[in-house]
């Protein structure tokens, strides 16, 4: 099965929002945790959370960003930019 990075990065000045959200987005993430390999925040250089990024075993990208639109943090605006990859691992531990 196809493998993909999910990679949001939230606005600017937006960790209040981010915040907010947080549990609904949680709670979201548990209960669509098929084809979620691995996932976390992103952080700044000062350790606040920025953004997040999903590994995620999909169909193909329609299905990943279907994944990406009910979330609740894209829904309440979080991010100012998405990105979807295709994604091959080559080194490392097998996640």
């Amino acid at each position: 099965m196809p493998r993909f990075v999910l990679m949001c990065i939230d606005k600017p000045g937006a960790l209040d929002l981010r915040l907010a959200t947080r549990e609904a987005h949680l709670a979201y993430v548990r209960d669509h945790m098929t084809g979620v390999r691995a996932a976390g925040p992103l952080l700044d250089a000062d350790g606040a959370m920025c953004g997040s990024m999903f590994l995620i075993d999909a169909d193909d990208e329609a299905q990943v960003e279907a994944f990406s639109q009910a979330d609740p943090y894209r829904q309440a605006g979080l991010f100012a930019r998405i990105d979807i990859r295709h994604w091959r691992q080559t080194v490392g531990e097998a996640i």
